[in-house]
């Protein structure tokens, strides 16, 4: 038996990050891991993988499309589906490497296997080959994640009907993909493959596409999507898949109730959300039980049971990798004996598709619900002169302020590269910035940043653009 001041079961974005601030604290610490790799779903099968073919598609349709010949670029591109996969696991695997080399030069021990728990601070750890190590620790972490969720009558065998991994992978550009769920997995993958040469076509069972966003900001996604080609059947579920050799046969039904239609596909991509995974931890032995939604309860990271903590996709909040990074910083410090909090209402989201969606704070929807008097400010990016420019003006950015104290309250961007500039407001945000704050800033020019400065101008009607 080994002993550990910290032992972190999953090497996620929760995981890892846990355990690399735990090495620089100076605790003993051991993550255990039984993926090849290290970096979770994020860095092996989510995030980092489809940002590489969301990058990688999007040149493709340039060159292939009438972009690159209105900038008076003249190419014809040949598809070569083989070496953009292989790109894209070639920079998976140089991620996964720095992470290796981070638990190096922070002296974690990774333990490879699959661990479980057996008792107040003990570990079991089952290797590849069989064999068991036991672990003990004063504190245990628990950051082993999230799994796609599936879906009655859809049965995922990632032949035919896959999930978000499966889609990273397909042998051959699909001739008509349906992805069912319009949220972040669906919308992103479906882009990559609509660039790519199929027809996609996106079922959702609400009658909007990214559920919990703003919905003036999820409505400007939908037109711009719907005019790049991928089409949407909101207010619909399905019911049954049946596949064959090169199809599937999907049963839909509006979510209302009614009639019954049938649709035709090559290959279907379940995309409706992601739940925790607990399977195989023995929580039972030290006396923690999951709620309905799979969930395990925490209080500041901290389980029911003292000695236990939960991070990331396994407990509640959004299922985001920076999200589980901050809760690992805040839980590790915690178990140092230090003071650390995660502020959850300023958790940026982002939709990687193009145009980009990024918020944070309060939608107007929310605003309302509460019944707190606020103001709004929007510039459209048809303004700004880099986006004009670069012919890329879909969508606005939207700046949402308290009406007395001019608090900013929610920031609302769909546009170019707007996941690389929501993190102005939110810093703005965390120091409790007024609209005026924003207003008053010097940005460059020419930018696309300046629509944010637009938009908050714009709160009290004064920007000079429009």
């Amino acid at each position: 038996m080994k002993s550990y001041d910290v032992v972190i079961i999953g090497g996620g974005p929760g995981g890892y990050n846990a355990a690399i601030r735990a090495g620089q604290l100076g605790l003993s610490v051991a993550c255990v891991e039984g993926r090849s790799t290290l970096g979770g779903t994020c860095l092996n099968v989510g995030c980092m993988p489809s940002k590489a073919l969301l990058h990688a598609s999007e040149l493709y349709e340039a060159a292939s499309g009438s972009e690159f010949a209105h900038l008076g670029i003249e190419v014809k591109p040949t598809l070569n589906l083989a070496q953009m996969m292989k790109q894209k696991d070639e920079s998976v695997s140089g991620l996964t490497k720095g992470i290796e080399y981070l638990f190096r030069k922070n002296k974690v021990d990774w333990v490879k296997g699959w661990g479980r728990l057996d008792g107040a601070g003990k570990v079991i750890v089952k290797a590849e080959d069989g064999s068991e190590t036991t672990l003990q620790a004063k504190d245990v972490v628990i950051a082993t994640g999230s799994e796609p969720t599936p879906l009655p009558g859809v049965k995922i065998d990632n032949q035919r009907i896959i999930d978000s991994t499966g889609a990273l992978s397909l042998p051959q550009v699909p001739k008509h993909l349906v992805v069912i769920g319009a949220g972040v997995i669906g919308l992103e993958l479906g882009s990559v493959w609509r660039r790519l040469g199929a027809e996609v076509t996106v079922i959702e069972y609400l009658d909007r596409i990214c559920p919990g966003t703003d919905e003036e900001t999820a409505r400007t996604l939908q037109k711009a999507l719907a005019k790049q080609g991928m089409s949407f059947k909101l207010g619909s579920k399905v019911t049954q898949a049946t596949p064959s050799a090169s199809s599937v046969s999907l049963t839909l039904e509006p979510a209302a109730g009614g009639e019954a239609q049938t649709l035709e596909a090559d290959y279907v991509l379940v995309a409706i959300g992601r739940r925790p995974y607990t399977q195989g931890l023995n929580l039972e032995s030290v006396g923690l039980q999951t709620d309905k939604r799979g969930m395990l309860a925490n209080d500041h990271h901290r389980s029911q049971v003292p000695g236990i903590w939960v991070i990331g996709d396994v407990t509640s909040g959004p299922m985001l990798a920076h999200k589980a990074e901050d809760e690992a910083v805040s839980c590790i410090e915690r178990i140092a004996g230090k003071a650390h909090e995660v502020n959850y209402n300023l958790i940026p989201g982002v939709i990687y598709t193009r145009p980009e969606l990024a918020s944070v704070g309060k939608t107007e929807e929310q605003l309302k619900a509460e019944g707190r008097a606020y103001k709004v400010g929007k510039f459209p990016f048809t303004a700004n002169s880099r986006a004009k420019i670069n012919h890329e003006t879909e969508g606005f950015a939207k700046v949402l302020a308290d009406a007395e104290t001019d608090e900013v309250l929610g920031v609302h961007l769909v546009g170019p590269s707007v996941s690389e500039m929501i993190g102005e407001f939110c810093v703005a945000m965390e120091f409790s910035a007024s609209a005026e704050d924003i207003a008053l800033t010097c940005h460059p020019h020419p930018t696309r940043s300046e629509a944010l400065r637009q938009a908050a101008m714009n709160v009290e009607g004064m920007a000079m653009q429009i």
